[in-house]
């Protein structure tokens, strides 16, 4: 079986990727060691978003009074930094590789911590209650019905505000996705979905959100609308 059967699932493709060939590949790329131009573009580009989700935050003035949830945390490249401006962080992958060098991370970091609280669950077994719910560059592992059902389920999570990125569906990213150039080394990375802005925004709305901010955050490789939410 190969990650892209398509006789399996998404959330198991996700699973298994990230757990083999993935992992590797992308503790790489959100590390900072030596990697190939492409690795490179796409470390910028997610940086990018990361950084732009940090800048929100840390404008609002009240980091420390905040309970948050990273929902697919991937190695901790969000959770550290807001552990370390006093938010109180539960942090989720449904890889366990990932979660295991995002606990790595946050103790080289941090020292012996429970914050960030770090666990392995895919983001339909969320629960709680958090001030916030981010989920960044998930939405791409997700085709237009899940990714609804999955916004759905983090709204109900979010208590005042949800943030979210996902590669947005345009007739230029369409072409780059068809010719192989939207990730590198495409027979061996997860099936990759884009979705409209406009439905996104339409299943935001329909679960109580009201749009406060938005970016766009592009390289060649790496491409991310980010949106910021809050209960309308």
């Amino acid at each position: 079986m190969t990650a892209t059967d398509p006789k399996t699932d998404d959330k198991t493709i996700v699973r298994e990727y990230f757990n083999a060939t993935g992992f590797d590949r992308w503790r790489r790329i959100y590390g900072d060691g030596e990697v190939n131009k492409v690795q490179l573009d796409i470390r910028l580009g997610h940086q990018k978003t990361v950084d732009t989700v940090l800048g929100w935050l840390e404008a609002d003035g009240n980091l420390p009074e905040l309970t948050l949830c990273d929902a697919g945390c991937g190695v901790g490249s969000l959770s550290i930094p807001l552990a370390t401006a006093g938010a109180r962080v539960f942090a989720s992958d449904i890889s366990e590789k990932m979660v295991n060098e995002a606990q790595e991370r946050a103790q080289a970091a941090l020292g012996q911590t429970s914050n960030p609280t770090f666990a392995v669950q895919d983001l339909e077994a969320l629960e709680g209650k958090y001030h916030t719910v981010i989920c960044l560059d998930v939405l791409i592992h997700y085709p237009q019905d899940k990714a609804a059902e999955m916004i759905s389920h983090l709204s109900s999570l979010a208590e005042s505000r949800l943030i979210l990125s996902f590669a947005p569906k345009t007739l230029a990213y369409t072409l780059l996705k068809k010719i192989g150039d939207f990730f590198p080394g495409p027979s061996k990375a997860t099936r990759a979905y884009l979705h409209p802005e406009a439905k996104i925004v339409k299943i935001l709305e329909a679960n109580g959100w009201k749009l406060e901010r938005n970016a766009m955050n592009k390289t060649q490789f790496y491409f991310s609308r980010l949106l910021e939410v809050r209960r309308s």
